[in-house]
C-alpha cells in the first residue's frame, strides 16, 4: 500500500508565496518521476512541473521562472516552491508519482496520487 500525503495549500494574496509538500509512504521500492499537477474548476488537469529521480525538472510554460520543484530522495518527498503567485494559479494541486513498489520476489510499478490541497490567490 503506497500514500502520497500533499500539504501546505492555502490562501495567499497576488504577489505572494506558498510552498506545497508531498510525502510517499508505504511499501516503496524506488519512487521514480514525480508531479505536481493542477485543476481549476470546470477545467482539466494540467502539469505543473516534473522532476526526475535524478533531479532534472520541466515546467510548464505558464508557472516557468515562478515556481520551483525540488525533491529528497531520501524522504521520498517532492516540494512546490511557488512566488510571485497570481488569481490564476489557483487551484486544487495534485502530487503525482510513478512507484515499484515491493516485495521484492514481486514487484510492481504503477501510478499514484495524492489527494490534492487548495490554492487560492485571491486579494
Amino acid at each position: 500500500q503506497v500514500q502520497l500525503v500533499e500539504s501546505g495549500g492555502g490562501l495567499v494574496r497576488p504577489g505572494g508565496s506558498l510552498r506545497l509538500s508531498c510525502a510517499a509512504s508505504g511499501t516503496i521500492v524506488t519512487v521514480r518521476d514525480m508531479s505536481w499537477y493542477r485543476q481549476a474548476p470546470g477545467k482539466q488537469r494540467d502539469l505543473v512541473a516534473t522532476i526526475t529521480r535524478g533531479g532534472n525538472t520541466n515546467y510548464a510554460d505558464s508557472v516557468r521562472d515562478r515556481f520551483t520543484i525540488s525533491r529528497d530522495n531520501a524522504k521520498n518527498t517532492i516540494y512546490l516552491q511557488m512566488n510571485s503567485l497570481k488569481p490564476e494559479d489557483t487551484a486544487v494541486y495534485y502530487c503525482y508519482a510513478r512507484i515499484l513498489t515491493g516485495p521484492t520476489t514481486y514487484l510492481i510499478e504503477d501510478d499514484y496520487w495524492g489527494q490534492g490541497t487548495q490554492v487560492t490567490v485571491s486579494s
